[in-house]
């Protein structure tokens, strides 16, 4: 009985596991800010949720957003980071990343940019496809 295997390059599967990780949070991320930014939209623009005693504005969607952005936000760094370390890129790619984080709908658009480049490279070294 022979058996064959393919041996995928160390490499390949730690690149494609962070790009897709990265894809993943660059979603949630950016769904997260555009609901935050909704939630400013209502609450100072239009002044939906009224304002309390004191005169401050009350949430309209709830403060649970603003936090819950922030701190995907911070899992997003570390996935960015993951991603651009394995894939070697320049500084200002890293910085472009993190930006799109907090600049609504700039991750949706990098995502694809990244994602296309990230798996022609994976592609040039053997990987498989993802």
């Amino acid at each position: 009985m022979t058996e064959s295997t393919t041996t995928v390059d160390p490499w390949v599967r730690k690149a494609t596991g962070a790009m897709k990780r990265y894809r993943v949070l660059a979603w949630i991320t950016g769904s997260m800010l555009l609901l935050l930014c909704l939630e400013l939209l209502l609450k100072y623009v239009f002044h939906a949720g009224g304002v309390d005693a004191s005169g401050h504005p009350e949430p309209v969607i709830g403060a649970w957003v603003a936090y819950a952005h922030g701190w995907i936000y911070v899992v997003y760094l570390v996935t960015v980071f993951d991603l651009w370390s394995k894939m070697r890129w320049r500084l200002g790619r890293l910085a472009t990343m993190a930006a799109a984080g907090v600049v609504p709908v700039m991750s949706f658009i990098l995502e694809r940019k990244v994602h296309a480049q990230a798996l022609a490279r994976i592609e040039a070294a053997g990987g498989a496809r993802g």
